[in-house]
């Protein structure tokens, strides 16, 4: 198995309603093949190194992951969290 983490820190004119549209988009990555189980949060805490939203994505293996990368449900989804985001950070394990 594989976990797949990203968090996202929006640009500061993003609004509300645009975070719970990527949000309710990541959450309906969770029926591509290869997804074990898919977890979208919103932070609490909101401290200076707080980023926004968490997406935690657990696969099958490293090619699940591979294939979900470049998958056509996944990219347009990706491609609208960085018009939304001054940075995006990832960590795969």
């Amino acid at each position: 198995m594989l976990t797949h983490i990203v968090c996202f820190k929006y640009k500061p004119d993003v609004p509300s309603s645009a975070r719970e549209d990527h949000r309710s988009r990541l959450r309906g990555l969770h029926a591509i093949d290869g997804v074990i189980k898919l977890t979208v949060g919103a932070d609490i805490v909101r401290s200076p190194r707080s980023y926004d939203t968490a997406l935690i994505v657990e696969f099958r293996d490293r090619a699940a992951l591979d294939a979900y990368q470049t998958n056509p449900q996944h990219v347009p989804i990706a491609q609208f969290g960085v018009s939304l985001c001054d940075h995006i950070v990832a960590v795969d394990f």
